[in-house]
This record gives structure tokens, sequence and C-alpha cells, in this order.
């Protein structure tokens, strides 16, 4: 009914899940990660229980191999099941059981496991890892790619509805907030994985990776270019010159009011693609 891909990034300490199916909201179902732990994606008859209780097992130290082994050995309805599991140190497995529909199965490699169900065939899968190897990039694009690729090469062949993508790693959330760096769900669309890739850009602007931000030194110069175009939007940046605290909290404001804050700075600079869009007219 699915395919999807759990992966990791030992560099960027991020774990994650990406997938797609003819299936309302699959991601509510299938994707469960866990920073510092690993990720599950459950499917096919979707045992839920395999979410929390596979990251459960690993985070006590399980390897995901016998993770899976363990948890389908009790479950009789483990012919109908699918999962795929990374653990924290990278070790991927995949399980399909004998009785999920044509074509179902999986590959493993180094840092990910990808499988499906209800497929075109076996190409879906390939395609998936080969792109997955090829990417370069954060997690995210990683992940991205391979469901992508594994879209444009069939998919699933009842057709399509619904993706999602979950990224984490500590502090990797809103504002540090939460471990939670990427839940993006597509649950009812014509084009869910070119409807996801379209959020996902929408996410890089919004939320930005800190290794991704840059900062502007803001200069007498550049503090008029930034008082005009604020005022121009109805901002009250007062009569002062340079930075002076009446244009930081206009551009405060004007940051809070575009979902900006992600890509504030307390000093005396203003982050790029904050001032190209405020430079946007």
């Amino acid at each position: 009914m699915t395919f999807s891909i759990v992966a990791h990034d030992p560099a960027a300490q991020e774990w994650g899940v990406a997938v797609a199916s003819k299936f309302l909201a699959v991601g509510s179902v299938v994707p469960w990660a866990r920073a510092g732990t690993g990720a599950v994606a459950t499917q096919s008859y979707a045992n839920v229980a395999y979410g929390p209780d596979g990251l459960r097992a690993m985070e006590s130290g399980e390897s995901a191999e016998a993770t899976i082994r363990r948890l389908t050995s009790t479950d009789d309805k483990r012919a109908l099941r699918q999962v795929g599991m990374i653990d924290a140190i990278g070790r991927a497995a995949s399980f399909t059981g004998a009785e999920c529909f044509d074509w179902a199965g999986g590959r493993t490699g180094d840092g990910y496991a990808c499988q499906g169900n209800i497929l075109t065939g076996p190409h879906v899968v390939d395609q998936m890892v080969e792109a997955f190897e090829a990417a370069s990039g954060d997690l995210t694009t990683r992940l991205l790619a391979a469901l992508s690729a594994g879209d444009a090469a069939g998919g699933d062949r009842r057709g399509r509805q619904s993706a999602a993508l979950l990224v984490v790693r500590q502090g990797g959330g809103y504002l540090a907030g939460s471990d939670v760096a990427v839940d993006l769900r597509v649950d009812d669309h014509r084009d869910p994985v070119a409807e996801l890739r379209r959020l996902v850009e929408i996410h890089r602007v919004l939320l930005p990776r800190p290794e991704d931000l840059e900062f502007v030194p803001i200069h007498a110069g550049l503090a008029r270019v930034m008082r005009d175009a604020l005022s121009e939007r109805g901002y009250d940046c007062g009569r002062g010159s340079g930075y002076d605290e009446d244009l930081r909290q206009a551009l405060f404001a004007w940051i809070g009011a575009e979902n900006l804050e992600a890509r504030w700075s307390d000093a005396a600079e203003i982050e790029r693609k904050v001032l190209e869009i405020l430079s946007s007219r």
C-alpha cells in the first residue's frame, strides 16, 4: 500500500522517514522517529505499535534488526506486515511479510532501508536506493530525492494520495524547543510527492537549519534601505538614523508577522534571506 525510506545522517546526527501511499494521511500512521534513537516506518496492515515499541527498544541499545525480529516474532499477523527501521548508530533492517500484496519487498544499505508494497515492481525500491545513494545535501534533501524517485518509477500501483516527511535531531525543532526538525504531511492530494517538495521549500525559508543562516552587518546605508522598506509596509521606524531602537523594533515586528523569527538576530545584523524578502517589492 506504501513505499518508504528510513535513514540516518551520522554527521548531522539526524534520523528520518519519507513515505508516500494511496492511503489517506499516511503520515499519521507510518513514520516514527526519535533523536538519538532511530526511525521506524510501519506499513501494510500497519502494526502501529511497531513505532513506539521499536523506538523504545532501540533507545535501550537493541539493533534495528534485533528489534524487528523480536517484534514480528510475537505478531500473529506478521505475514501481512512490512516495516523498516534504522537504529541509533545507523544499522538498518527491513521486513516484508510473506502475505504482503505484490509487488512487495525492500533493500537496506549503509544508513538506510527502503521498502514498499503494492508497488508497480521492484524497480521502485531500486530507484529509491539509487537516488538516495547519489544525492548530496542534508538528510531532508536525500530522503525527498529517494521518495521522488520512487514516485517517478511508478510507486504505489493503485495511484497517489498522500505523502509525509519526518526528520529529527537534538534541538532541531522550532526555535530549538523540540527535536522535530521537519514534520510535513500531505494528507490528500493528486500529486502528493510534488506537493511535499513544495512544502519543504517553504519550510527551508521559515525554519532554516542554523548552519544555513548567513548574517549581514547593518551599516548606516543598509539601515536607510531597511527603514524605507519597513516604512513602505506600514511599520513605524521613527525619525532616527542608523540601526536604532525604533528600527530594531520595527524589524522585529515585521519578521514576526512574516513568520521569519528563526532568522532573527539580537545583534546589529540581518539574515541574508530576510534582507532579500524585505527588499523585494
